[in-house]
């Protein structure tokens, strides 16, 4: 049994980092905080992706349907593999339509002597008729931690480790503080892969990026998996650090976003690997990638409040 815990936490002051994402090692490093010896060598967190709480629907690749208000502001379900990506997506189809989309998914900025933070809420004007003048929509991160070794026992976290962590930069002043606002466990043999087992062709997307080199001392440099039927000078690559104990060590990545064949022969289990991530750093966030079938759209239509999907571009 493969337990994962599912995280959102709301942004409660401002952060400092990067405005699209909080590293999984940023995740890693406030949890290892919070635990004992045992407990940090066994869990591994994902990247943090940043969910506006707005209105929303369930697009059409989800197991539920229809739409909700306020619906980045908690968890939803996860029945099937594609369910644990609602929030995970880039293009962020969950969204409405109705109202200022792309500003919503957005941080306001504040500047701290010539560094940029970020607000951990937008506020947008409202019309004159409508009931009060203006619309709050706070931040939530989105993401997951799984324990690896003997140490399964160690999940589920409690409330009291998740609650209060700080990400990004300046935390002795107060920034990047959160709280809980969801967690929930999914056992990922339990999940329903239907979409991945019965596609002709499949696809293999990068949701975070997977290291090639690095200068680690305790890890290894890896190739290109064998299962992407991809040239490998045709991939892009990013230098990226991890920070560890007060040293840095270059990297050289996989970028993420990037889409390549897949020619792997069991499409469920990679499909479940992809979620614990492979490669090295895997611990750190590095290495998330999610099967799609190759028929599929990326980027749906979007989906308006009523929970219709409206026509959209890649």
């Amino acid at each position: 049994m493969t337990l994962v815990q599912e995280v959102l936490l709301q942004l409660e002051q401002d952060y400092m980092g990067h405005p699209y994402f909080v590293s999984g090692n940023a995740v890693f490093t406030a949890l290892a905080r919070e635990l004992d010896d045992a407990a940090t060598n066994a869990v591994q967190a994902s990247t943090g992706v940043f969910v506006p709480g707005t209105h929303g629907a369930f697009p059409d690749e989800h197991s539920q349907s229809g739409g909700k208000p306020y619906f980045g502001t908690s968890l939803r379900p996860v029945e099937a593999y594609e369910d644990l990506f609602l929030f995970r997506d880039a293009a962020q189809r969950w969204i409405g339509d109705a109202g200022p989309r792309d500003a919503e998914n957005t941080h306001e900025m504040r500047s701290y002597a010539g560094r940029t933070g970020f607000a951990p809420a937008s506020w947008f004007g409202k019309p004159v008729a409508a009931h009060g003048r203006k619309r709050t929509v706070n931040s939530y991160l989105h993401c997951y931690v799984h324990a690896a070794g003997s140490r399964q026992d160690v999940l589920p976290l409690d409330d009291d480790v998740l609650d209060g962590l700080r990400v990004g930069g300046a935390r002795n002043l107060g920034l990047g503080a959160t709280s809980l606002a969801d967690t929930q466990t999914v056992v990922l043999e339990n999940l329903e892969y239907s979409r991945v087992r019965d596609a002709d062709a499949l696809q293999v997307e990068l949701v975070s990026p997977y290291v090639l080199e690095t200068d680690h001392p305790a890890a290894d440099d890896q190739s290109v998996p064998w299962w992407w039927g991809v040239d490998d000078e045709s991939l892009r690559r990013r230098e990226s650090r991890l920070v560890r104990g007060g040293e840095s060590f270059e990297l050289t990545t996989v970028d993420h976003g990037q889409v390549v064949p897949y020619t792997g022969s069991d499409p469920v289990m990679t499909a479940q690997q992809g979620v614990l991530r492979v490669g090295s750093h895997s611990k750190f966030g590095f290495g998330e990638f999610r099967v799609r079938p190759a028929s599929e759209d990326r980027v749906q239509g979007r989906a308006s409040p009523s929970g219709d999907v409206r026509e959209g571009g890649a």
